[in-house]
């Protein structure tokens, strides 16, 4: 074993912490990942920042809450002024590619406004989040009567497809997408009654084996020092997936749901509203359930098996004796879980994703087939991949902290006591159905590892779980008095974090140190009656100096 040379970043977009064997799933195994856990260390309380897409991704990204770095929602551009993980560890000597998904929107205002041209290698660099591109594929060309959502999307996919013969428009939708019945009619797999079928797509061809490819293709063309960006699709919906996977699970697979009635018709307003939405009325069917889940439960076994190939690959290569493995996942998915589906909580349901770190340098020996209950954020693996670069990580800003000392075993806890997550609806027809103004659609969650607290703007009461007594997030205690205190102490956290420095990103805390002391000795003189009353090194520049006398003015 050497050290890391360069970074493999895998990320799973909509992956269930809990849906892996690893990771206690009595039904679904996944040994490969397995494998990489016992080489590595599994983290069991890792948590995402926001519990949508893109704003997840970009606190990943850029190391960054998404309270500093601002785009709060999909589809809200990334600030042209962010610094990102690829300058980071470009600056470290590393260069930072992406295969995959990463639902960034460029800030094509702020490029226009600074004369950044997109074809340009920076304008690429800003409008991509910071990575090189070797192949961006976000995965969705969903189509409706105002367009398309993303016309961008699965382009590169598409071409392929059809080079192969899958002829459309879309073969994204019409085939790996899709089912087909008997007379030969797609089955779209938007519909989710349309997810018992199987995908209408030779497997090796399906979006996940694809990927796997180009990522091992960019691999094997690069000597680094590099850090890949492997970011999948899947199990990210549509739920639907090609043989043999469809036929893997059925009813009999899915796990009891973890909700009650009295978590219904005794629901926080605002929780209510998301429970009532049409995707969480979907998904509290059982009928709904037991026909997705088995489909997202083959997606999952599916790459679970590319990671397989993927793995074989990089051990013939000789590559694992040089590269750092991170699996990880932007966030989860409900599936019924507490009446909803989709991800748009706080429930671990949601914010909760695997996280797991293989690391193959000797120093991470100790730690191997370990797990690790530290309180750790997606924000935490920029600064450990730009330690694994060899560089300093910016930690003024860089709001995450380093893992390499636990993965190193010199530490077991990381230096925080709470995480943070945040989730900015205003955009979402829940505002809009619920007449919530802009300002108001806004919430937050604070956790330690006994009580989470989900704060919303607008006046609303805050939410409040025991995760020790009530680790299933059943019993909002909220509004219980003889919970007033806990609810106080979780707020003082929550105000603790609003009151970090998260803006002043131009200076370091080194810098400004040495701030302190430095302008005493550039001439400023403030509060000094007599110049002995100063050190006079510092005044060396105002004594023994002579001038003619000018009160008149200048002699002609």
């Amino acid at each position: 074993m050497a050290k890391p040379k360069n970074v493999l970043f895998i990320m799973f977009d909509q992956l269930r912490w809990d849906y892996l064997s690893c990771y206690g799933h009595p039904h679904l195994d996944t040994p490969n990942i397995d494998r990489l856990a016992e080489k590595g260390v599994r983290f069991t309380r890792a948590y995402i920042q926001s519990p949508i897409c893109g704003s997840s991704r970009m606190s990943t990204y850029t190391g960054r809450y998404v309270h500093s770095h601002g785009a709060s929602w999909n589809g809200i551009p990334l600030k042209v002024g962010e610094i990102t993980m690829g300058d980071h560890l470009r600056k470290a000597g590393m260069d930072c590619y992406l295969v995959g998904k990463t639902h960034m929107r460029a800030d094509e205002e702020g490029m226009a406004r600074l004369g950044l041209e997109p074809d340009s290698l920076i304008g690429a660099r800003v409008s991509e989040c910071g990575f090189d591109v070797f192949e961006r594929d976000d995965g969705m060309l969903p189509e409706g009567p105002d367009g398309s959502y993303d016309p961008d999307g699965a382009r590169e996919y598409n071409k392929w497809l059809r080079a192969k013969g899958y002829e459309s428009d879309n073969p994204w939708h019409d085939f790996a997408n899709s089912g087909l019945d008997a007379e030969g009619n797609v089955l779209s797999g938007w519909f989710l009654k349309n997810s018992r079928e199987p995908a209408n797509i030779a497997e090796q061809d399906s979006e996940t084996p694809y990927l796997t490819g180009r990522g091992m293709e960019f691999m094997q063309g690069h000597d680094g020092p590099w850090c890949c960006h492997l970011s999948y699709i899947k199990p990210h919906w549509p739920y639907i997936v090609p043989e043999p996977y469809a036929s893997m699970f059925g009813p009999e697979h899915v796990q009891p749901v973890i909700r009650s009635d009295a978590e219904r018709q005794h629901a926080h307003p605002l929780f209510k509203a998301f429970m009532d939405t049409k995707v969480g009325e979907a998904f509290s069917r059982q009928d709904v359930r037991e026909t997705v889940i088995p489909a997202y439960m083959g997606l999952i076994k599916q790459a679970d098996d590319q990671m397989g190939r993927l793995f074989a690959w990089l051990e013939e290569t000789g590559r694992m004796e040089d590269t750092m493995i991170v699996l990880t996942s932007d966030h989860g998915d409900f599936l019924g879980d507490h009446w909803m589906g989709e991800k748009t909580f706080f429930h671990d349901t949601s914010t909760r994703v695997p996280l797991i770190i293989y690391d193959p340098s000797p120093e991470a020996d100790a730690t191997r087939g370990t797990t690790c209950d530290a309180l750790v954020e997606a924000i935490d693996l920029a600064p450990t991949f730009v330690e694994v670069a060899g560089g300093a990580p910016a930690y003024h800003i860089l709001e995450g902290e380093s893992l390499l000392p636990i993965l190193r075993g010199e530490r077991t806890e990381t230096k925080r006591d709470f995480v943070i997550c945040e989730y900015d609806f205003s955009a979402t027809p829940v505002a809009h159905m619920n007449d919530i103004p802009v300002r108001d659609a806004v919430m937050f969650m604070v956790a330690d590892k006994r009580w989470k607290l989900i704060h919303f703007e607008g006046g609303h009461r805050p939410m409040l779980f025991d995760l020790v007594a009530d680790p299933q997030e059943l019993t909002d205690l909220g509004d219980s008095d003889i919970h007033a205190e806990i609810i106080t102490t979780m707020y003082d956290k929550l105000f603790a974090w609003t009151r970090r420095a998260s803006q002043r990103t131009t200076r370091s805390e080194e810098q400004l140190i040495e701030m302190r002391t430095k302008t005493r000795k550039r001439g400023v003189v403030i509060g000094i009656y007599d110049e002995n009353d100063t050190p006079l090194d510092l005044t060396v520049k105002y004594r023994g100096r002579t001038a003619p006398d000018m009160k008149a003015g200048p002699r002609g």
